[in-house]
């Protein structure tokens, strides 16, 4: 069956209804989330103006390890195939939490921002994967395909955790070589060293030499080998776990090669669930789902829908009652304002609110919603998926453990 096609919906063949759901809880920000990891490490190696609000141990060294894709239930449900991670889970952590919520949605933009800047969306910015530029009237990627009159110092002009702490620590990223000077890096990971490494192998032995200097490092360590196999392969795949293996191996030689009592963190930005080919979907082809629409973006779990500008209520509510109508229960469907009233993208900014979408559309169910008028056909073809609410795609793992590497020497 060609993927697009529609077909009967789990909950929607058999509870379609017009009534607005009611919605999940927002993610922890201030307390839990993703937009705490770098400033409580700041805080933990003494960067002054941070809050260390993890409860993470003081030390002279903290590298955070990014795992692009990485969630908190896949890591618990292959933990076979983690041992070293399986003994770090199992040697506890103190107070530090074990888990936190990614940002709203549960995209990487969204979710790196607030790491990188200790901000919710609502204040960064970065409400998605693509968005709109209200002054262009044009729907915007936030990643990798960046609008060139975007400028990202001024899509989100807060100074990041870096930049803060830059004056006082080293900062380094490690990471692939081709993110030192992206769009996404400098809108949100601005600031510190760069250093690029095309293999794992590569990245954790330059992130061994970054720190023998011996001076006090905050280091950033990205891996997005395990999202690149989930989104094609899908997260229950042998290709993910092979992945999910290589990354077991990559930590553990951190762990063996950073200076002694360096505080490693791993954690993920978002977590990821297979979508069957029938289950992704073209919203498109159905006049309803689309009506007075003059912009759709998002991702396929967690679609903005931006209306035409002489649309009035009656429009928003005809167009919420649709999509309710036709998925029933295996969505979310409410307002831009209804997601900011229940914190989804924390408090917003002056002029970050028409970069959302009038109507929202988030998948509960394994379902994927596409609009082929934008999209590459190709897209259709992602196992792998993310960006919605549910709690395999919000919850990302926080491992907390030392270094037992060489001793290093302080400057």
């Amino acid at each position: 069956m060609a993927p697009g096609q529609q077909q009967p919906l789990t909950r929607a063949a058999t509870a379609p209804t017009s009534a607005a759901p009611e919605l999940p809880q927002p993610p922890l920000y201030g307390s839990k989330s993703i937009a705490e990891v770098l400033t409580s490490a700041a805080a933990s190696i003494g960067v002054p103006g941070f809050v260390n609000q993890l409860a993470l141990p003081a030390a002279d060294n903290v590298c955070v390890v990014l795992a692009d894709g990485l969630g908190r239930s896949l890591l618990k449900q292959k933990s076979a195939h983690t041992p070293f991670l399986r003994t770090v889970m199992n040697a506890g952590q103190g107070a530090v939490p074990a888990w936190l919520d990614a940002a709203f949605p549960s995209t990487t933009a969204s979710s790196l921002s607030s790491m990188g800047t200790g901000r919710t969306p609502g204040g960064h910015g970065m409400v998605g994967y693509d968005v709109l530029d209200p002054a262009q009237d044009k729907v915007v990627n936030m990643l990798g395909n960046w609008d060139a009159k975007v400028d990202p110092l001024q899509w989100q002009p807060h100074p990041t955790v870096f930049e803060q702490a830059e004056d006082h620590v080293d900062v380094v990223t490690v990471s692939l070589a081709q993110f030192g000077n992206s769009p996404m890096t400098r809108a949100a990971l601005r600031g510190g060293r760069f250093v690029g490494g095309r293999t794992l192998h590569a990245r954790t032995a330059a992130a061994a030499e970054a720190m023998a200097g011996g001076k006090r490092t905050l280091m950033y360590f990205y891996l997005n080998e395990l999202d690149k196999a989930g989104h094609r392969y899908g997260c229950q795949s042998g290709e993910w776990e092979y992945q999910l293996e290589e990354l077991d191996s990559t930590v553990k030689r951190l762990a063996s090669t950073l200076p002694a009592g360096t505080t490693i963190l791993l954690t993920g930005d978002h977590g990821m669930l297979d979508v069957p080919e029938s289950q992704r979907i073209d919203y498109s082809a159905d006049p309803e789902l689309v009506a007075g629409v003059r912009h759709t973006a998002g991702e396929p779990r967690m679609v903005h829908l931006y209306l035409e500008p002489d649309a009035d209520e009656g429009h928003r509510e005809a167009l919420l009652a649709a999509w309710r109508s036709r998925f029933g229960e295996t969505i979310w469907a409410f307002t831009r304002e209804q997601a900011v009233a229940a914190g989804f993208f924390g408090p917003l900014d002056d002029g970050i609110a028409p970069r959302i979408g009038d109507v929202m559309i988030a998948a509960r169910d394994p379902l994927a919603l596409y609009d082929t008028r934008r999209v590459r056909p190709t897209a259709l073809e992602v196992v792998g998926q993310h960006g919605s609410l549910t709690k395999a795609e919000r919850e990302v793992p926080l491992l907390c453990f030392p270094a037992a590497g060489r001793k290093g020497r302080r400057g």
